[in-house]
């Protein structure tokens, strides 16, 4: 049944972010609609890797992902959102004061600013051009990693050199019966303590290092993987026996439904003021990995940082008139229950 409520914000994005978001907005007395399209809360923290540590969150040396989330929905608990996950935003229009959100549902939600928190589910991967690969896909080729028991006592190859490549290699290493990681530069581009903790596994025979190589063709029965074929720059070939491939050769940009709402977008995302947070549309504002700015730097406590200013950004827009008496948590509290 459509909710009929008209609320300040319609957060679009359960992710890290977004959930952020309505902990901010709740702070500043704005309620929220989140709508994603996932069944769950989370983004892909909760859909593709809640098993996966993450060691870059504030006061928290490691947290696993799925972890983080059920913290952030605690957090935003007392501000009551209404959550409206498995649907997707079709359509908006602004009737006068308020913007209508249609979704692929029939539903219909209204609020008095958009909050575009879409995260890196706005993103597809970029798939190696293997021919044959979409056969292989959801059973030995894998894009992301939902569950590391997947991949346990199996020879996996892992294709690619920055963050997420020599992550997932430093978090399977342990359980993987052959571990190879395929770059086509002896350089990588992850950080340099994950760097260095890679060649040190290599150097204790954790893992294999085939570099300077490139995914060249994949051999199996057209849904189980047997074996990956790699080639160097002088077309040389190597064989690896394998019952999985993860390829990870970054995102690429799927504006979906964003791309008719009359956004300023670019090969970044959507172009928003990094003060503000704004997007080029009056009282759509948007944050996370899906914006696009100078020295953008896509890691979940940026979004944090910007779900922030987004929230006192919005409460400026809807009450040009009251001045705002920002206080802090620690000082103010949290609503009754």
């Amino acid at each position: 049944m459509t909710d009929k409520s008209v609320r300040d914000v319609a957060i679009i994005g359960a992710g890290p972010a977004g959930l952020f978001a309505v902990f901010q907005c709740g702070m500043l007395g704005l309620s929220c609609h989140v709508i994603d399209s996932l069944a769950e809360i989370g983004g892909q923290c909760t859909a593709l890797y809640p098993e996966k540590p993450i060691y870059d969150i504030p006061g928290f040396p490691k947290i696993d992902a799925g972890k983080l989330i059920e913290n952030l929905e605690e957090q935003a608990a007392p501000f009551n959102p209404a959550y409206h996950t498995g649907e997707k935003i079709v359509s908006i229009s602004n009737n006068d004061a308020n913007f209508e959100l249609r979704t692929d549902k029939g539903q219909v939600y209204s609020a008095k600013t958009i909050l575009i928190a879409g995260g890196a589910g706005c993103f597809g991967p970029n798939k190696p051009p293997l021919e044959g690969i979409e056969q292989y896909e959801g059973t030995s080729v894998h894009y992301m990693v939902r569950q590391k028991s997947l991949f346990e006592g199996k020879r996996v190859v892992i294709a690619g050199g920055g963050d997420s490549a020599v992550d997932w290699a430093l978090s399977l290493a342990p359980l993987t019966d052959k571990l190879y990681v395929v770059h086509r530069r002896d350089k990588f581009r992850a950080m340099p303590e994950s760097t260095k903790k890679l060649h040190d596994l290599a150097d204790n025979g954790q893992l294999e290092l085939v570099v300077p190589y490139q995914l060249y063709a994949l051999k199996g029965d057209g849904r189980t993987l047997q074996s990956v074929i790699v080639r160097d720059l002088e077309e040389r070939e190597r064989e690896l026996e394998a019952d999985m491939l993860l390829p990870f050769f970054g995102l690429a940009a799927d504006m979906g439904p964003f791309a008719g709402w009359g956004l300023t977008l670019d090969p970044g995302g959507i172009v928003v003021d990094p003060f503000t947070h704004a997007t080029s549309v009056q009282n759509i504002y948007a944050i996370g990995d899906i914006v696009s700015y100078n020295n953008k730097l896509k890691l979940i406590l940026t979004g944090f940082a910007e779900a922030a200013q987004a929230a006192h950004s919005i409460y400026k827009a809807l009450h040009p008139d009251v001045p705002l008496h920002f206080e802090y948590s620690t000082t103010k509290g949290l609503p009754a229950a």
